[in-house]
């Protein structure tokens, strides 16, 4: 689309003109990312499975988790949440390298 415009000093020049962006689709409403989630998603930081992204993230903060540490989401791929490590006492290690020991003897 052109049209006429006056410059400051009189002279009058055609130009293209930007036509107001156009919308996204025919619906009357705008575009907007919904929070609740699909089906629940566990939370890495203290094991329950919620369905709101926001409560979700929530539990990422020092303040939301009972490790009171901050948690950083990291991509969007649900499988590869790691599982938490098993806790091992001072005395089963020193069991099971004297076993090992002994197995070599």
């Amino acid at each position: 689309m052109k049209q006429w415009f006056t410059l400051p000093n009189g002279r009058q020049v055609y130009r293209s003109v930007r036509s107001a962006p156009s919308a996204r689709s025919d619906l009357p409403a705008p575009y907007f990312i919904s929070d609740t989630l699909d089906q629940p998603l566990q939370s890495a930081a203290d094991g329950n499975f919620y369905t709101s992204k926001a409560a979700l993230r929530a539990t990422y903060r020092a303040d939301g988790n009972p490790q009171g540490v901050q948690y950083t989401e990291d991509g969007n791929d649900i499988d590869s949440i790691p599982e938490r490590p098993v806790e091992t006492s001072d005395k089963g290690i020193d069991e099971s390298i004297q076993k090992a020991i002994a197995q070599l003897s």
